[in-house]
């Protein structure tokens, strides 16, 4: 049987009674890492409360990592019923960074579950089955260490709208370099799970990196059998244009190619930042700063 027969999964494939008598005595965390998510998170926070913690308890908590908003993401969370951190505020003696994996670092240091679930707070369609989902083979399979989420992703150019990093970066660079992680659906998804033991022994990159260095760093030292994917249904959120996806790009890239070139989990060698260049019209060009800092493995600092 190959890794994808094997460690491919469908989110209807447990019961949530199935899941809870797994669970037993583990803590489970939900993070929700949020900026400038006001409109969509609210939501998010009220459906997963209600479904996972009130009516059946396999969340434990639901926080949300707020990564310097300007439109009211921390109180419309709080209003929701998340436990609401603002990433600068939490472990300030460590500094911070702005970016998605550095609100994903840093929550480490202020939850409790001994599996985490990592959702985005721009979710447009979607249910609250993600949860569970991605619980289902950390619950049920020890060697499992983290589980990648995979979706239909409608957009109005069509299913692949919303994947275009993962097609045009993530995607060649395994076929290239890790052909055993081609069958990967969506290495770079938002929606992943992982045990927090281990999530505390990587290197985290602050920014867009976090998910394929967390996917290269786990095969690394667990093999393929260390990851799984869910399919998850329909996933839809906001599109970012081709300039800020070209920012991603370079941070997908500074994460992957030193893990590529060398075996491990490990910090990445550039500099914290690099200077793309990015022409918008004709000779008119603007540079922006791309961060590439990675966080060192939080159990380092606890």
């Amino acid at each position: 049987m190959t890794w994808l027969e094997h460690h491919t999964h469908h989110w209807a494939d447990w019961t949530l009674d199935a899941l809870l008598a797994a669970k037993g005595t583990q803590r489970v965390s939900l993070v929700v890492p949020a900026r400038n998510e006001a409109a969509t998170l609210g939501g998010i926070v009220s459906r997963v409360r209600e479904a996972l913690v009130e009516t059946v308890a396999l969340l434990d908590e639901i926080v949300v990592i707020d990564s310097d908003s300007t439109d009211g993401t921390y109180e419309v969370a709080d209003a929701a019923g998340a436990t609401v951190h603002r990433a600068a505020e939490i472990r300030p003696d460590l500094g911070a960074y702005r970016g998605k994996g550095e609100a994903m670092w840093k929550s480490q240091f202020v939850t409790t579950g001994d599996l985490v679930v990592f959702m985005d707070a721009d979710l447009l369609d979607w249910d609250t089955h993600f949860v569970p989902g991605l619980l289902g083979p950390l619950l049920t399979g020890p060697a499992v260490q983290l589980v990648k989420g995979f979706y239909e992703r409608p957009g109005t150019e069509g299913p692949l709208d919303g994947g275009r990093v993962t097609e045009l970066v993530a995607r060649p660079l395994l076929a290239l370099h890790r052909p055993e992680l081609c069958d990967l659906v969506q290495p770079l998804a938002g929606e992943w799970a992982i045990r927090s033991d281990w999530f505390a022994s990587l290197h985290v990159p602050t920014g867009y990196g976090v998910e394929i260095a967390a996917v290269l760093d786990t095969y690394a030292a667990h093999g393929v059998d260390g990851l799984a994917q869910v399919d998850l249904g329909t996933r839809a959120h906001s599109h970012q244009d081709i300039f800020d996806l070209g920012a991603m790009a370079t941070q997908v890239l500074g994460a992957a190619l030193p893990r590529l070139g060398r075996p491990g989990p490990s910090a990445s060698p550039y500099a914290d930042a690099v200077s793309l260049r990015q022409f918008r019209a004709g000779l008119e060009a603007a540079e922006r700063a791309v961060h590439l800092t990675e966080r060192p493995p939080a159990k380092e600092n606890r």
